[in-house]
């Protein structure tokens, strides 16, 4: 038996649409019959062999799709066939047993993996995975409007409600893409005063729309004071790689203020020092999230009805997708 998948069949190279065989679930694993998979700017780390993944490789770690087969020691009464879930960037595999397990911590355990790059994933019409890597997806939620949570939704999610912030305190979103249009959203329906920071003024409309209550365009010329006039910023999530945004946005943040980096910058960045003692601000990275808060983000969006917004494309429109993440508005997602 065979199935149609998207892979990297070498370092740099496209996406080419090729027969494979259905792979059978290894002990502890489940396969999934794949519904939809989002396309990610974390693909093209796949594609570069950015974080020493083997070729060929099917990338893909925004999956949603039935369970399939189950592995030897997977209970059916836990994973049951037919079983609609999701595997996202944290791929499985925690040891259980490393000072980061131990701190609940599965997503930095070293022998996790992650989906789409430690092994092939979703850009296919069938995948396995490590059952601990599932995330229960409610039988309401449609998947391919819900792909994105599994990656962009858990990590804006995930790392707000992680830096104890009350609201209704005012905070902030830099950048509205992916990210940014979901962030806008959580934090809107946790009960926070939301700003929307953007360069140019061709999203104000939309990020109003999504929730925000503030629209800020950090192009113009003081717009740090404009931030500070609206209240004291408790927390800016930074979703859009623009190293050269930081030192501004640590000087829009109140008292006490956090940053917290969620794009990976290609260069370096500037802050400085005195602003971050004399307002004791903190600058704070995050990565995204376990199977676990994968679920608590689903729950979440579900019962508050926080929607990514997405375009589909057919498997075999994947390079099409992929080439053009950055058009998206505001996530694709490969629709089986």
């Amino acid at each position: 038996m065979s199935m149609k998948a998207a892979v990297f069949k070498e370092k740099n190279g496209k996406l080419e649409i090729v027969q494979m065989p259905i792979p059978e679930p290894q002990p502890g694993w489940v396969r999934i019959k794949v519904e939809a998979c989002g396309v990610c700017h974390s693909d093209f780390f796949v594609k570069y062999g950015g974080m020493g993944n083997k070729f060929p490789r099917v990338p893909g770690h925004e999956v949603i799709g039935k369970v399939d087969k189950l592995g030897q020691g997977v209970k059916n009464e836990e994973y049951g066939i037919g079983k609609m879930v999701g595997v996202g960037w944290f791929g499985g595999n925690h040891c259980g047993r490393c000072e980061d397990c131990k701190e609940n911590e599965w997503v930095h355990c070293k022998e996790s993996y992650i989906c789409g790059m430690h092994y092939d994933g979703g850009y296919a019409e069938y995948m396995t995975a490590p059952a601990d890597s599932l995330v229960p997806i409610p039988d309401c939620m449609d998947p391919v409007e819900s792909a994105p949570l599994l990656c962009a939704g858990v990590t804006v999610f995930n790392s707000f409600r992680n830096q104890n912030i009350k609201a209704p305190a005012v905070v902030g979103v830099q950048g509205i893409g992916g990210l940014g249009h979901l962030a806008i959203q959580f934090c809107k329906k946790m009960g926070f005063e939301v700003i929307a920071l953007s360069s140019g003024n061709s999203k104000e409309q939309l990020t109003k729309q999504l929730g925000a209550h503030h629209y800020v365009d950090t192009s113009k010329d003081g717009y740090i004071d404009k931030v500070k006039s609206i209240g004291s910023v408790k927390c800016i999530l930074v979703t859009a790689p623009f190293a050269s945004a930081i030192p501004g946005l640590l000087e829009s943040l109140g008292t006490n203020g956090k940053l917290v980096i969620l794009a990976a910058f290609n260069e370096p960045f500037n802050a400085s020092s005195t602003a971050m003692i004399f307002g004791s601000k903190s600058i704070i990275g995050w990565a995204s999230g376990d199977s676990r808060d994968t679920t608590d983000t689903f729950t979440f969006a579900r019962n508050n009805q926080v929607k990514p917004m997405v375009k589909s494309f057919k498997l075999e429109e994947a390079n099409e997708a992929l080439d053009e993440i950055n058009k998206a508005r505001f996530r694709n997602v490969i629709k089986m």
